[in-house]
């Protein structure tokens, strides 16, 4: 446990001290959230207003876009801190702690659990901006998001590990990470519906983690229950797969699941590069 804590700490330190990645990091999804909040909005309202009139009177694009934004600030902030990997090794830090008494599961831990930290911590910040942009969510369900953004974290800080343990430069891990990232936000339901894709989209759509994170965060944080069906429907709020309706405790359920499969994989693949 010690191990696990101290692997922790350093990552935690090295990313408050880092000022031009704190501020690198929280400018993206501001970015995102701009662009397709405030510019999209307008045209998403006036369509579905036009396909649905008085039903969707109500329907704000930004309310629904913003826990897309949160999930993919924690996609981003998680895999991509899996860099330090790559650092690590370019300056033998992580062969010191790969020889060290440290088991090989705590260094996976102990990286999940910080990168998981700060990409949660980005994501609390985002949520000082809700005042701004005019929404509405219940502090309640804010507080009850928290502690999945953080399981969600570590699941994808534990994809991040895994490739940063297998590529060994720098220019390598980002090129992979940067095709890796692109559908994952776009075929996850983030940022618009997925709805009617072609097969093989649905197929990633399904095994894609982002999409359960996101089907979480929004059926906390928006009100689907008294959101009109049709409004639910067009906007993709009711997520199902092979037929059958995803609950939030399922999701939550798979989240899990490919935590820990993502942390046993990292794991073998440490023990690798110490054999």
């Amino acid at each position: 446990m010690e191990g696990v804590l101290a692997i922790w700490q350093r990552d935690i330190t090295k990313f408050f001290r880092d000022k031009a990645r704190l501020f690198g990091s929280f400018t993206m999804p501001v970015l995102f959230l701009l662009i397709f909040g405030g510019g999209m909005s307008g045209t998403m309202e006036t369509m579905m207003a036009g396909n649905m009139g008085e039903t969707a009177a109500d329907f704000n694009y930004i309310e629904f876009v913003f826990p897309g934004i949160v999930s993919m600030t924690l996609l981003m902030t998680s895999v991509f801190s899996a860099l330090s990997i790559i650092e690590d090794k370019d300056f033998g830090y992580m062969k010191e702690i790969l020889v060290s008494p440290v088991s090989r599961i705590s260094i996976a831990v102990g990286k999940m659990f910080g990168a998981a930290s700060v990409a949660t911590i980005q994501g609390v910040i985002l949520f000082a901006l809700i005042p701004f942009l005019g929404l509405s969510y219940d502090p309640l369900s804010v507080l009850q998001v928290i502690p999945f953004m953080f399981l969600l974290a570590c699941a994808l800080s534990g994809l991040g590990l895994l490739f940063a343990s297998l590529i060994r430069s720098t220019q390598g891990f980002q090129m992979t990470v940067n095709i890796l990232v692109m559908p994952m936000i776009f075929l996850s339901g983030a940022l618009f519906p997925v709805n009617n894709l072609p097969g093989w989209m649905e197929a990633v759509v399904t095994v894609n983690p982002v999409t359960y994170g996101v089907h979480v965060m929004k059926n906390v944080m928006v009100d689907v229950e008294n959101t009109p069906a049709e409004v639910a429907e067009a906007m993709g709020l009711n997520l199902s797969v092979f037929g059958q309706d995803v609950t939030v405790f399922g999701a939550i359920v798979f989240i899990l699941i490919f935590a820990v499969l993502l942390a046993l994989l990292a794991t073998k693949s440490f023990s690798r590069a110490n054999a």
